[in-house]
């Protein structure tokens, strides 16, 4: 399958799942043989699935969609998220980043706060014992 743009191969009445998974593979970079080594699958294998001779089986499609970047959904029935309509992996590197970040700044506050926490305790504590002495 040779593959200009995305919209002009991709009809999600007229494509079936060999061509959304050629269709995809292609937009990812990918040959046959690039794909078939990182699913642990033969040539011929992929070679059948592009071709809707077999199906792969479900453990093979979870991983087809996560390597080519396309939800589940669209690969089994051209809905929902296809090529270039998921989000950018590395966008959640950066999140990830930012959320150790927040985390570290969360950690120290609640170390302030526990320091400040116990100060104020001894304080009370202070003042406690200076009213149970006066009242003595």
């Amino acid at each position: 399958m040779s593959v200009e743009t995305p919209e002009k191969w991709f009809d999600p009445e007229a494509t079936t799942f060999g061509d959304r998974l050629a269709g995809a593979r292609e937009l990812a970079g990918m040959t046959q043989a690039q794909l078939a080594k990182r699913l642990g699958v033969k040539k011929k294998t992929m070679d059948d699935w592009e071709n809707d001779v077999r199906d792969p089986r479900a453990m093979r499609l979870s991983m087809l969609a996560g390597l080519l970047n396309v939800s589940l959904l669209w690969l089994l029935t051209g809905k929902g998220d296809g090529p270039g309509d998921m989000p950018d992996p590395t966008s959640f590197v950066r999140s990830g980043h930012q959320l150790l970040d927040e985390v570290r700044a969360v950690s120290a506050q609640m170390k302030l706060n526990a320091e400040r926490l116990e100060r104020v305790e001894r304080e009370l504590q202070d003042l406690l014992k200076a009213d149970d002495a006066g009242a003595a």
